[in-house]
């Protein structure tokens, strides 16, 4: 733990300016991974073998013929109860290395010889095995969009509110990060989970990548070497600060999983009521068997507000599918808030504001979950600079001077930036009351979105020329756009059970219209705000995009004139919610997202 006093600044240089919001970018950081999102048929937890999940059925064909001698893979390995010194003890002599304990989701990390995988296919004690999925970092008028000065005026800025940042680290050196009197920093704790060094010239630097200090700086910078203009939406708010990610902004599976169990774990001691994960992989299982998926449950369990990106893949378009069904994990999970990207157009105002064509779609790969479940400025988002990290000198052009030098901000794009902005949102709720629940704070986000779209609009590629068209659909928009003045303002809450602002499951039925069921019974056996009643009724939260029954595309809107190989991408071959979606073919395997570059779309 780091918590640090600094000398005061010289008299009147202390004082937070908060008069001239100006302009605000926000920033977010997709993680993506080589793996890429699921292909197949298979919609089971698992292989022939029961245990064995199916992207691992190749090594263990090695295993079983004997052809695997030398190889070894990461795996995360689960019990039917936590692990104890005898399954440790266990794993040793089949040669494993332990990387992680996660007893969390009642499992734990290894490197293990192939030759392994075998007997762990038959160990009764063992309820899955999954391949430890590496884990790879993408990447801004945010406030003004968001209605978040109405918030500030009302006193609100986050004060005692703890986010958990899972990210690349915070360079908590940057004076943004501050209390108002520069006295001391608001990052209150550190911990690596990468294992690698964060030194440089022989000092130690949190965050080496620069992903982490920018979308802390979304959630919570004072906006002090800017005189209050890069401010962010919760300036007072406490920050830990959890690395994930290493100086190429990768990370992996256990990594994450290992942070969120440790947020839990200081819930209490730092009051962290929001974790957000700016960062995200492909989708190889349905959500119930993801070991990612159930860590940001037991979090949100807690009482621990879960907002994740949706994905920068939205562009991404197989056999005509327009970017439907991209959304990445842990963002395809039902519980949890996930945040799709907008672009503020150079607008202080959000009525011309529009989608990132590179923002992801639902429906989620497997489960056909609808997400995102709200959007957010994400695009061209100026936040703290982290001063000779990989991104500054990958991008030296993106770098925005502040009051003092050039390298005082940075400009950033995706639904890594438009993450940060929510949860900066939400902890501004929790001050003004505490006892709101996870499921009450997405309830009452998602219910007074901003919800006034057009029904198309296009965006061309800088770089490459490209133009993409977007619709505005609840598979792209999700509820709408936060608008944190209306959130403040609204005082209905939903049930207290966990569960019961679940996202709704997607069914394309064979009469060619696309309905919603209420929740799902793997985690409650039913949604009660998405129903019938007047306060959250249907058409209340998602507006007049869908309601229960209608057809959410229209007839030809989204597909055009590819419609059945569309249809048959995002939902698989056959229709209702036994579909399996196959969005991801072997030819994206290795795809690190939709673009390359930060400056990607005006």
């Amino acid at each position: 733990m780091e918590y640090r006093k600094k000398s005061p600044k010289p008299a009147g240089r202390g004082e937070r300016h908060s008069a001239a919001w100006g302009k605000r970018l926000s920033l977010m950081l997709l993680l993506a991974t080589g793996m890429a999102f699921g292909q197949g048929s298979n919609n089971s937890a698992t292989g022939a073998t029961g245990r064995i999940a199916p992207e691992l059925s190749g090594l263990l064909s090695k295993a079983q013929q004997g052809s695997a001698a030398g190889q070894t893979v990461k795996v995360i390995v689960q019990y039917k109860q936590v692990p104890t010194a005898v399954h440790y003890a266990a794993m040793q002599s089949r040669g494993a290395r332990l990387q992680a304990k996660l007893h969390t989701i009642k499992g734990a990390a290894f490197t293990i010889p192939v030759s392994a995988l075998a007997i762990l296919a038959n160990d009764a004690e063992v309820t899955s095995v999954s391949l430890d999925h590496p884990l790879k970092g993408l990447d801004d008028y945010t406030d003004a969009a968001m209605n978040a000065s109405t918030a500030w005026n009302a006193g609100y800025d986050g004060t005692g509110v703890g986010v958990a940042v899972i990210d690349s680290g915070i360079n908590d050196n940057h004076a943004d990060l501050w209390d108002s009197t520069e006295s001391y920093s608001r990052v209150v704790y550190h911990q690596d989970f990468t294992g690698t060094s964060g030194y440089q010239n022989g000092k130690l630097v949190y965050d080496t990548y620069g992903h982490g200090t920018h979308v802390a700086g979304i959630i919570g910078g004072n906006g002090y070497k800017s005189s209050g203009r890069y401010a962010g939406v919760a300036p007072n708010v406490n920050l830990i600060d959890l690395r994930v990610l290493n100086s190429n902004g990768s990370g992996s599976d256990s990594m994450v999983i290992a942070a969120i169990q440790r947020a839990i774990a200081l819930k209490n001691t730092y009051n962290i009521q929001v974790i957000n994960l700016s960062l995200g992989r492909g989708i190889s299982v349905g959500y119930a068997q993801d070991p990612l998926c159930q860590a940001v449950e037991a979090a949100w369990n807690s009482g621990i507000v879960v907002v994740a990106a949706a994905g920068n893949f939205g562009r991404i378009s197989v056999n005509g599918s327009n970017g439907y069904g991209t959304v990445a994990a842990p963002g395809n999970d039902p519980l949890v808030l996930t945040v799709g990207a907008m672009k503020a157009m150079g607008t202080y105002s959000r009525s011309d504001d529009q989608i990132a064509s590179y923002s992801s779609k639902g429906p989620t790969t497997y489960d056909h979950v609808v997400k995102p479940d709200v959007v957010a400025p994400g695009n061209l988002v100026v936040s703290l600079d982290a001063h000779n990290s990989t991104l500054e000198g990958e991008y030296p052009g993106n770098e925005v001077a502040g009051n003092y030098t050039n390298h005082d901000y940075f400009t950033l794009s995706g639904t890594s930036m438009a993450t940060p902005a929510v949860a900066g949102g939400v902890a501004l709720m929790l001050q003004k009351d505490s006892t709101l629940t996870p499921d009450q704070i997405k309830a009452r986000l998602m219910k007074t979105a901003y919800k006034t779209f057009p029904t198309s609009t296009t965006a061309t590629d800088p770089s490459t020329g490209q133009t993409y068209t977007s619709y505005y659909d609840l598979f792209t928009v999700g509820s709408g756009y936060v608008d944190l003045a209306a959130a403040l303002a609204n005082t209905d809450k939903t049930s207290t059970t966990v569960g019961a602002a679940l996202s709704p499951t997607a069914t394309y039925n064979s009469n060619g219209s696309v309905t919603l069921s209420n929740g799902n019974s793997s985690i409650a056996s039913s949604s009660v705000v998405w129903g019938t009643s007047v306060v959250w009724g249907t058409s209340v939260v998602w507006g007049t995009n869908v309601s229960g029954s209608s057809v959410v595309w229209g007839t030809s809107v989204v597909w055009g004139t590819s419609i059945t190989s569309g249809f048959s991408v995002v939902w698989g071959a056959s229709s209702g919610t036994s579909a399996t979606s196959v969005v991801w073919g072997a030819s994206l395997l290795g795809t690190n997202g939709a673009f390359s570059g930060t400056d990607i779309e005006q």
